[in-house]
């Protein structure tokens, strides 16, 4: 089957290297995992040398780098290839990117929890490191000289007097006859000498993505193509009761009607389809015309009588019973607050929340001679192979999995059910099939970021210190998809902003109240730091205002002398997957980035009538950033003027891209904090598209400042960690403002 247009970018796919192969190209797979390059080169006169799985080189000299990582706006595509070619010292300007299909030799290709540099920084050195000796040891033998007397630049070998150099293509064709060297036999550049890592570099896909040649998930298509929608169940784990097709069928272009199989009304669901009705027909159109004229009895199962304004209430009353899990107990709160001078509380309510990626999930599959293809924008195609594989009943060696670029992600797209609904389809009808969501069908069937109630109690002494703080947390968990009704936040969870609180307080008690899960819960960009930093940030800023301090000062105070935290001797346990020796948790970097985001705004300047600032500082997926909002509220209405973000995330691998993340985290963040909301009535979701699920539109277009910290530390997050402080410093701008106290997301109408 001929594909009509390229969906996967260039690909060095299984398919050309066994073609290589056969007309006598070198392949050689390596893992770059464990003790070092363990397999042997082989030696040919023609075709590509692959000296492991990350790096190709033409005997023209072209560099081919595959990304294994998927594309979703934050640059992965380049900055990983970046490293590579650093290390190798080419030339940027004659790599090409390739995009890795789902394969277990890249290693985890889960491009999650803001992970792929830290996680893949020092393979991608290794990657490229491996390349270039392997060159510089082909040309001194060629050469006759010790290989200390030859070094790559530019793109070519060359010997260190200048008497001689060859380009990367030819020293390839000579690299082939060399061993495989160890990680132990590598030598890596000193940073001072980078010239590529931490150099403003523009994203290789941007003038497809300018020009709109880009590709995404949406844009699949295969030879005899046909097009599915799918009417799903209103409510999580509803199923058909009844479904008349005779007006569907009646549509022109109208082929087939499928009935998909139901979720099970209890268990764990992981990433199975929402079941429903699905239309197939010759184009989407005819599709959702079909849909529409679809007569289906619903029967909504279990949570048909669920309710988010009930539910909220239902949390807020669980944070007043028993903890089912405490994550930390540092000293004795009770007795603390019994001797404050003052107790202060609050309670902050964070409603759920959908990702609205501006493209919604999209996924195109044919099923033939037993083996499985999809080509779908995920952000986890060896995940998404598993789902396939598991719910389909196909070996996973039979399923192929091509990753297209994403339009947007957020943490929706590494949840697979969609492609597994157009791998179903295409198995059932013996058909290529593309299964297109709506606006509405994204809205109204995601996996949605938990609603929450927390409710925070502090007590201050004479002075105004906090001496005693007691958070308790009531949210449905992410973990509901994979265990049998665990109803308490994961320890993991709690990690993410509540837990892991950096202040220096000396009593200190977390606590997770139950709360059960009526729609399917998914991880949202930086998951649990949206609520739980929105009450500690906002909280912190209260009791700064109780105690009549600066709340910048007092901040920092509450943060307290340079120390590490140890996050490891706290009940809940959590470094976003890391060990803590290799990332600690430093306050210094936490009060450094505050002081610099206060600096950069110029914190406590005189404002024009009727603006404030609000501040707030957090370290999440290991990185520390500070930040500064200004706003004002005129006739109930705010206006968020500018915002400064201080960054800390260790070495700056592309500066470009994080500007650009930081950038996108401020106008995610304020789309959270002044307008999003998802809610839920009898079961079913009422929001279908941006008229009723909000964003920040172009009116809401603050002045984004965003100031590096140069670091020599390890590389850590950047795609995440700019939401979270975001709503808490903009909450406190509003109250230094107007002197009004937000405690529930979205603002909305509240200063009407």
């Amino acid at each position: 089957m001929n594909m009509i247009k390229n969906i996967s970018h260039q690909k060095l796919d299984r398919r050309t290297i066994l073609k290589n192969m056969a007309t006598g190209s070198l392949v050689l797979g390596i893992s770059v995992t464990g003790g070092g390059f363990g397999l042997p080169a082989f030696a040919e006169t023609s075709g590509p040398f692959i000296p492991n799985v990350f790096v190709a080189i033409d005997p023209d000299g072209t560099l081919h780098i595959t990304a294994h990582r998927s594309e979703m706006g934050t640059g992965i595509r380049t900055g990983l290839p970046m490293v590579v070619a650093e290390e190798m010292n080419a030339d940027w300007a004659r790599v090409k990117i390739p995009q890795g299909d789902g394969d277990k030799k890249y290693g985890s290709q889960n491009t999650d929890g803001s992970r792929s540099i830290r996680r893949f920084f020092d393979r991608m050195r290794e990657a490229g490191a491996a390349a270039r000796l392997m060159m510089e040891r082909a040309a001194a033998k060629q050469w006759g000289v010790a290989v200390s007397d030859v070094r790559a630049e530019n793109h070519e070998i060359i010997l260190k007097d200048g008497s001689k150099r060859m380009g990367f293509g030819a020293a390839a064709v000579l690299a082939r006859d060399e061993a495989v060297p160890e990680v132990s036999e590598l030598t890596f550049k000193d940073r001072k000498d980078y010239r590529i890592v931490g150099t403003e570099t523009k994203i290789i896909d941007l003038p497809a993505i300018i020009d709109g040649t880009a590709t995404y998930g949406i844009d699949g298509k295969l030879d005899g193509l046909h097009y599915a929608v799918i009417a799903r169940p209103p409510v999580f784990r509803g199923s058909v009761k009844s479904v008349d097709t005779l007006a569907a069928l009646k549509i022109p272009g109208v082929v087939k009607v499928v009935e998909m199989p139901s979720l099970p009304p209890q268990g764990p669901v992981f990433f199975r389809p929402l079941g429903g009705v699905a239309v197939i027909a010759t184009s989407t159109w005819a599709a959702m015309k079909g849909r529409d004229a679809l007569k289906i009895t619903w029967d909504n199962g279990p949570n048909a009588t669920h309710n988010s304004a009930d539910y909220m209430k239902t949390l807020d009353k669980s944070c007043d019973g028993p903890a089912k899990f405490v994550g930390r107990r540092q000293g004795d709160v009770a007795a603390a607050l019994k001797k404050a001078e003052t107790v202060h509380n609050a309670t902050y309510e964070v409603p759920y929340l959908e990702h609205a990626t501006l493209e919604p999930p999209a996924a195109t599959a044919v099923f033939a001679d037993g083996k499985m293809e999809v080509w779908a924008p995920v952000q986890d195609p060896q995940g998404t192979i598993m789902a396939v594989a598991g719910v389909l009943g196909v070996p996973e060696p039979d399923v192929t999995v091509h990753v297209t670029l994403l339009g947007g992600a957020f943490g929706r797209k590494s949840k697979p059910d969609f492609v597994v609904e157009a791998g179903y389809l295409a198995k059932e009808t013996g058909l290529p099939i593309k299964v297109t969501w709506s606006r509405e069908d994204q809205t109204r069937h995601g996996f949605y970021h938990a609603a929450s109630v927390q409710k925070m109690s502090a007590g201050l002494d004479k002075k105004g210190k906090a001496i005693a703080w007691h958070h308790r947390l009531a949210y449905p968990t992410i973990m509901s998809n994979f265990m049998p009704d665990p109803q308490v936040a994961a320890d993991w969870e709690m990690c993410l902003g509540a837990v892991d609180l950096p202040y220096d307080i000396k009593d200190i008690t977390v606590e997770a109240m139950p709360a059960k899960a009526h729609v399917r819960i998914g991880w949202l960009r930086s998951v649990n730091n949206i609520q739980q930093v929105f009450a500690i940030g906002s909280f912190i800023d209260e009791l700064a205002h109780k105690a009549g301090q600066d709340p910048k000062d007092y901040l920092l105070k509450a943060i307290g002398a340079p120390r590490a935290i140890d996050l490891d001797a706290f009940e809940a346990k959590g470094n976003y997957g890391e060990p803590l020796a290799k990332y600690p948790f430093k306050t210094k970097r936490l009060t450094n980035v505050i002081d610099l985001a206060a600096k950069k705004a110029n914190w406590g300047r005189k404002l024009p009538k009727g603006h404030a600032q609000g501040i707030f500082g957090h370290r999440s997926f290991l990185s520390y950033i500070g930040m500064v909002v200004e706003a004002s509220v005129e006739a109930g209405e705010v206006k968020v003027h500018r915002v400064d973000v201080a960054v800390d995330c260790g070495l700056a691998v592309n500066p470009d891209r994080i500007r650009s993340q930081m950038e996108g985290a401020v106008i995610f963040g304020l789309s959270l904090a002044l307008l999003s909301e998802i809610t839920i009535e009898n079961g079913a979701v009422v929001e279908g598209n941006f008229d009723g699920y909000r964003l920040a539109r172009t009116d809401i277009n603050p002045e984004v400042h965003v100031h590096l910290v140069e670091s020599d530390e390890l590389p850590t997050g950047v795609g995440e960690p700019g939401v979270p402080p975001v709503a808490p410093a903009l909450c406190n701008a509003i109250f230094a403002a107007i002197g009004k106290r937000i405690r529930r997301l979205p603002i909305g109408d509240q200063l009407a």
